[in-house]
């Protein structure tokens, strides 16, 4: 990929009036806007190579059962380190516990430093605090022998699946899903985030369960206040720029409230903050194939705003009505969101079978050929021969 420099954005800084004092605002154009969130999201030639540090910059990978490919996780590590990432060093990271499932993600281990406050209060205080999550309070409160139960296992014999673990709760968990009455389930994840239990190993039906004060690293909580502050810097850090307000999130913010300095993209309505350290940067795109789950990806909005992509998951529609295909990965060249790959990793014929490369508009014959040594890389990284239709 050719090198080009990013025009500097504070170039067009302004000062605007707030109360008494001056604060600077930066102008961005959206090129400058996605190349920051490119160069911080580590999808520029200069590429990471260490797992842990790639875990912990990006400050979370989603789990997701879904392997049409690969699982998510490994994906977003390869998308980033390239055909040298052997999965089983995440795997190696998770049995090691330096890399530590919470709430459907996956952090390294130090950051549960930043949530150990949070679980001690759960689920929250003052106006923090939603109906639904005082529902779940007293769910838990009706529960507390089953609750018991389950902690006194673990400390006798732990850790343990959840098939050896009891079900005693005289109140059943209510739901119109797929979770009624998927009792201990359901308690283990407010467990988890009450600091109780912790996954200890595993994933899926195979996950093993452990008290968290054997699985989280020792060491005394962050103040509560300190800790929302630190994981917005930190968030702000991983997405580049990002909105200061956001809807709400069940695990995972969008938004970073006041941290890094505020910002206006050229064509897009509403306020940005920006990480103050991705300014003024040099920046040499690549080619990069992206799990759906992809961190750059994960605030819809932001991708059609700024990056003016259109794109969703097609694994819940019909197969009539999918556009792109069922796991479909969207395909980055500079910092550019241009198209998407429909491919499955058919592991029983040992092929990766690429079934349609959609452009979304026509693309040069150097962007082609990045994009096509980085379906050679997925293939070679996988241990697949690659298959494409004719």
């Amino acid at each position: 990929m050719r090198r080009s420099k990013q025009r500097p954005p504070t170039g067009r800084d302004t000062l605007s009036v707030v109360g008494p004092s001056l604060r600077k605002v930066h102008h961005l154009s959206r090129a400058d806007a996605r190349r920051i969130a490119v160069r911080a999201q580590r999808l520029t030639a200069d590429r990471p190579t260490d797992v842990h540090e790639t875990v912990r910059a990006l400050t979370f990978l989603q789990l997701n059962p879904t392997s049409a490919i690969a699982p998510s996780a490994d994906l977003v590590l390869w998308s980033r380190l390239g055909s040298s990432y052997d999965p089983q060093e995440l795997a190696d990271a998770l049995d090691e516990q330096t890399i530590i499932e919470f709430r459907g993600m996956l952090r390294v281990a130090e950051d549960l430093a930043l949530y150990r406050a949070e679980m001690a209060v759960w689920p929250g205080t003052g106006t923090r605090v939603k109906d639904w999550q005082r529902g779940n309070r007293q769910w838990v409160a009706d529960n507390e022998a089953c609750r018991q139960d389950i902690l006194e296992l673990l400390r006798a014999d732990g850790p343990l699946p959840i098939s050896e673990l009891p079900d005693t709760c005289v109140r059943p968990w209510k739901s119109s899903g797929w979770n009624n009455n998927r009792n201990v389930i359901m308690l283990l994840g407010l467990m988890v985030q009450m600091g109780d239990v912790a996954p200890a190993g595993g994933t899926g039906r195979d996950r093993l369960w452990d008290l968290a004060e054997r699985v989280y690293p020792p060491g005394p909580p962050v103040p509560l206040e300190e800790a929302y502050r630190i994981r917005d810097e930190r968030r702000l850090a991983a997405l580049g720029i990002a909105r200061p307000k956001g809807p709400e999130q069940p695990v995972e913010p969008l938004d970073v409230r006041d941290v890094g300095e505020p910002a206006v993209i050229e064509g897009v309505r509403g306020e940005w903050r920006v990480d103050p350290a991705q300014l003024d940067l040099p920046f040499e795109g690549r080619a990069a194939l992206l799990s759906p789950l992809d961190l750059l990806l994960y605030d819809r909005k932001r991708m059609t705003d700024v990056f003016e992509f259109d794109y969703i998951l097609e694994m819940y529609k019909p197969v009539a009505a999918r556009r792109w295909g069922y796991f479909a990965l969207p395909v980055l060249v500079g910092d550019r969101l241009v198209g998407k790959l429909d491919a499955t990793a058919d592991v029983k014929a040992g092929v990766l079978r690429v079934h349609a490369v959609h452009e979304d508009e026509p693309w040069t014959p150097d962007a082609r050929a990045a994009v096509d040594r980085e379906i050679d890389d997925l293939a070679q990284w996988l241990e697949l021969d690659l298959l494409r239709s004719s």
